[in-house]
C-alpha cells in the first residue's frame, strides 16, 4: 500500500538508534515459528496455505531486491507471474498478444558525474551538492557562467534583479534567521525571481538528512512523456558552505558547470490476463480483481532486523495504550530493548531490504492463487475474470492509473473491482482489535450498495466468517485508506470496488516485512472468501446496481 506521507519512512530511521538496553516484547511469527527460507513445491488448484507459502517465500525474498518498479527484481517477479499465467491458460491481456503492459516509466536525473567547477577546485555530485529542478522543468543546460552573489537564502529582500541574475550561476549566503528548510524556497521555476539564471546555489546541504541527500542525488523514477517538454529552469543546487563559500570568494570568475540532466527508458509493466467466462451472454463483461506486485527500493544503510522489529513492535504497543496515533521523540528516546534477547540467540542480522512480504506481496499472492482455482475449475463462472497485477502503486498508483486510462478491456464492461493489498496479518499485535476474524472493507458500498451487502452475504456462508471492520472507510478519515491503493483508479471511472486489507501494522515499509511473519491460514481464508465474492459476481443475473455518488475522474480522491 502506498503511504499518504514520509512520517512513516522518518520515524521508521529514528527507530534504530534508540539505546538497546532493556527486555525486548516476546517477537515470534503471526501463526508459530516459520523459517526464513522456504523451497519451492509444486502448487494445486486449491487455495493451501502451502501453495501461498511457496509463492510469497519466492516473490518475497532477498534475491528480488525489494521489487521496486524499475528494477531487476520487478522485471523477475512480473515474468514469474506471466509464466504462472501462462501455465495457466489464461490469455494474455496486455499488449501485442502479451501478458505485459508497459506503462511507460523513465529514469531522470543528473548523472552522477555532475560537477562544479571553478578555479582549478571541482565539486562533486553527492559530496558537495545535490541539485533539484522546479516540478515539471527540464534543466537548463549551460558549460560555463559568471557567478554572482544573488543576496540572502530564504530572504527574497535581499536578491539581485532576475535581469542581474540572466545567465549567471547565483549564489546566496547562509541566513543564519533560517534555520529549517522550505520546500517552496529551495527550487526555482520559469517564473521566479532567479527562473533565467545558469544555475542558483543554496548553502543548505548541512541542513539535509544523508537518507534525504542520497536519494536526491540518485535519478527519479516517473511517468515517462513530460520531461522534454517542460520549460527550462535553473538546477538548484543545495551546496555544502564550503562550496558556497568557494564560488563567493571567486564571484566574477566562471564556473564550469557539467551537470548533465539525463532521461532513459526504464521497466515499469502491468500484467494482465483473462480468464473468459462461460456464458456467451455475459461473458463480455468482467469482475476485475487486482493487487499491486511493487514495493520499496533497498535501505540506505542496514539495520539490525530482530532489534528492529522489537523496538517497533514496543512502539506499537505504547501508541495503542496511550491512545496516540504518532510517538513525540521523548517516547522514542524511553523504548527499550534488548536486542540479545530479541535475536533469541541469533547472530545479528544486518537487513537493508524491505521485502513487502504483507505489502503487496500477501495481495499477489492470493491473486495468483485465485487465477489457478478459477483456470483449474471444472465450471467457469458466466462472466470473464480480469487479473490485473499492477506496477508503481507505491509510487502514486501509477500502474492502475495507466491501467484505467488504457484499459485492454472496455472499463464500462468492468461490473466490479475486487483489490487486495496487504491481506497476510491483522493480528492482535497488529492493529487494536486485531486477531484470526479481523478484515478491514473498504469502499464497498461507496458507489453500489448492492455490491456491499453481497460481500456481506457470501461472508455470512464461510464455515468462519470474518467480522469486517468498516471504520477506516469513514468520510474524512485521517489514514485515508480508500484512497491510498489501487482500486482508488478504478473507483474514480464508476467502477463499484472493494478492498479487502488487514490493516497497517509496525513491520509496514520496514525491512522486517517478511514471509516468516504472516499468517497464512487466515491468508487463505480470506483467498476463500474473495474467491466466493469472485464467483457470486461471475456469475448473478446482473451486475451491482450503481447508486453512489457519480465520481469525476479528473478529480482529487476525496476519503
Amino acid at each position: 500500500m502506498s503511504r499518504s506521507s514520509r512520517v512513516s519512512r522518518l520515524l521508521g530511521a529514528a527507530l534504530v538508534v534508540a539505546p538497546l538496553v532493556a527486555a525486548p516484547p516476546a517477537l515470534g511469527a503471526q501463526n508459530g515459528a516459520l523459517p526464513m527460507k522456504l523451497p519451492p513445491r509444486p502448487t494445486t488448484g486449491t487455495i493451501t496455505v502451502p501453495d501461498l507459502m511457496t509463492r510469497l517465500y519466492r516473490i518475497a525474498d532477498d534475491s528480488m531486491g525489494g521489487r521496486p518498479t524499475g528494477s531487476e527484481g520487478h522485471v523477475k517477479v512480473t515474468q514469474y507471474i506471466a509464466d504462472e499465467l501462462r501455465r495457466l491458460g489464461l490469455q494474455p491481456a496486455g499488449e501485442n498478444g502479451t501478458y505485459f503492459q508497459d506503462i511507460g516509466m523513465e529514469r531522470r536525473g543528473f548523472a552522477a558525474s555532475s560537477s562544479v567547477s571553478v578555479g582549478g577546485r571541482s565539486f562533486s555530485i553527492g559530496d558537495d551538492f545535490v541539485p533539484l529542478l522546479a516540478r515539471g522543468g527540464r534543466a537548463r543546460s549551460v558549460s560555463s557562467a559568471e557567478i554572482v552573489v544573488g543576496g540572502m537564502q530564504g530572504d527574497s529582500t535581499t536578491w539581485i534583479s532576475a535581469d542581474a541574475a540572466r545567465g549567471k550561476v547565483v549564489v546566496l549566503r547562509p541566513n543564519p534567521r533560517r534555520l529549517q528548510l522550505e520546500q517552496r524556497f529551495m527550487a526555482f521555476g520559469p517564473a521566479s525571481r532567479f527562473g533565467t539564471a545558469a544555475a542558483v546555489v543554496l548553502p543548505v546541504l548541512p541542513q539535509l538528512a544523508m537518507p534525504t541527500r542520497r536519494q536526491l542525488s540518485q535519478p527519479s523514477l516517473v511517468m515517462g512523456g513530460g520531461a522534454q517538454s517542460g520549460a527550462e529552469v535553473p538546477p538548484t543546487l543545495l551546496a555544502s558552505p564550503e562550496m558556497a563559500e568557494a564560488l563567493i570568494a571567486v564571484a566574477g570568475q566562471s564556473a564550469s558547470l557539467a551537470l548533465r540532466y539525463e532521461v532513459t527508458p526504464a521497466p515499469g509493466r502491468n500484467v494482465v490476463a483473462v480468464l473468459p467466462g462461460r456464458d456467451p451472454a455475459l461473458r463480455g463483461q468482467y469482475v476485475a480483481l487486482g493487487a499491486h506486485t511493487d514495493h520499496d527500493p533497498l535501505n540506505a544503510t542496514a539495520v539490525d532486523h530482530d532489534s528492529l522489529r522489537a523496538f517497533n513492535l514496543a512502539r506499537e504497543r505504547m501508541l495503542r495504550a496511550s491512545g496516540e496515533r504518532r510517538a513525540t521523540p521523548q517516547q522514542l528516546a524511553n523504548i527499550r530493548v534488548d536486542a540479545n534477547a530479541a535475536r533469541a540467540g541469533r547472530a545479528a542480522r544486518a537487513d537493508s531490504i524491505k521485502n513487502g512480504a504483507d505489502d503487496d506481496g500477501s495481495g499477489t499472492v492470493v491473486l495468483l492463487e485465485l487465477a489457478e482455482q478459477f483456470a483449474t475449475a471444472a465450471q467457469k463462472p458466466r462472466r470473464s475474470l480480469l487479473f490485473v497485477f499492477h506496477v508503481a502503486e507505491e509510487i502514486g498508483l501509477l500502474g492502475a492509473d495507466y491501467y484505467t486510462e488504457h484499459p485492454t478491456v472496455p472499463l464500462d464492461s468492468v461490473v466490479a473491482q475486487l483489490n487486495m493489498d496487504m491481506v497476510g496479518r491483522g493480528g492482535v499485535d497488529d492493529i487494536a482489535g486485531g486477531g484470526p476474524g479481523y478484515l478491514q472493507l473498504v469502499g464497498s458500498r461507496r458507489l453500489s450498495r448492492e455490491l456491499g451487502d453481497l460481500v456481506e452475504e457470501v461472508n455470512r456462508k464461510q464455515p468462519q466468517p470474518f467480522t469486517f471492520d468498516y471504520s477506516f472507510d469513514a468520510d474524512g478519515h485521517p489514514e485515508r485508506i480508500y484512497c491510498r491503493s489501487d482500486h482508488a483508479m478504478y473507483a474514480r471511472y464508476g467502477v463499484p470496488v472493494t478492498f479487502f486489507h488487514t490493516g497497517l501494522h509496525h513491520d509496514y515499509h520496514q525491512v522486517t516485512d517478511e514471509p516468516q511473519y504472516i499468517d497464512y491460514e487466515k491468508m487463505a481464508r480470506i483467498a476463500t472468501l474473495i474467491h466466493d465474492v469472485t464467483l457470486e459476481l461471475g456469475n448473478r443475473a446482473t451486475r451491482p446496481k450503481l447508486d453512489g455518488p457519480k465520481p469525476n475522474p479528473g478529480e482529487a480522491c476525496r476519503q
